[in-house]
């Protein structure tokens, strides 16, 4: 794994470990989806959902955001995590939150709203966990979007889930993985890019 673009373009990253449930992005999928967001990033506000060990919120950072909040409740790739953190230099703008992400939507307010949101939940959710994804979907837009924010939604290409009130504004497929681009429903749709 390695940052793509950016201040810190080419720098290694910590991967998860093997015996960990965390699907890394590829470079290609990571490239093609971050040239979509380009224009999105510089001085953004970031939250990276079940965030691994920080691939697309690092990325944001090195292409300009003004900061990061990660989620993510494994202890393992919470380590690494801090590690890639440190090792960019990175911590004055990032913060990680360890808990129960669910709950801290649906308890914390926003201190700031997030203009950029990478949700990558585990595969298994879209079956297990749809109607909590439902509930941090509304939750997400209530309190915690920027009104033109964009959601990065990755999930299996077998699997749909309507996150209401996000709209889809653009999906694109990827072999088995599918990247959804959403947007609180309130705001006018955009062509795809």
């Amino acid at each position: 794994m390695r940052v793509i673009a950016g201040e810190f373009r080419g720098r290694i990253l910590l991967a998860p470990d093997g015996a960990q449930t965390t699907r890394p992005i590829t470079d290609r999928v990571k490239q093609s989806v971050f040239d979509i967001l380009a224009p999105l990033i510089a001085n953004a506000v970031v939250y990276d959902c079940f965030a691994g060990t920080g691939s697309m919120g690092l990325e944001c950072l090195s292409r300009g955001a003004s900061r990061v909040v990660f989620f993510e409740r494994d202890r393992s790739a919470g380590q690494r995590l801090q590690k890639n953190i440190a090792t960019l230099g990175v911590a004055a703008k990032s913060t990680v939150v360890a808990g129960d992400l669910f709950h801290w939507f649906a308890s914390d307010p926003a201190t700031q709203r997030a203009d950029l949101l990478f949700l990558d939940p585990p595969y298994r959710f879209l079956k297990e966990q749809a109607d909590d994804l439902r509930k941090l979907a509304g939750n997400l837009a209530a309190r915690h979007l920027a009104e033109t924010a964009t959601v990065v939604f990755r999930h299996d290409a077998a699997d749909t889930l309507a996150l209401p009130p996000l709209r889809v504004d653009d999906v694109r497929a990827y072999g088995s993985m599918t990247v959804e681009f959403l947007t609180p429903s309130n705001i006018p749709a955009t062509p795809p890019v």
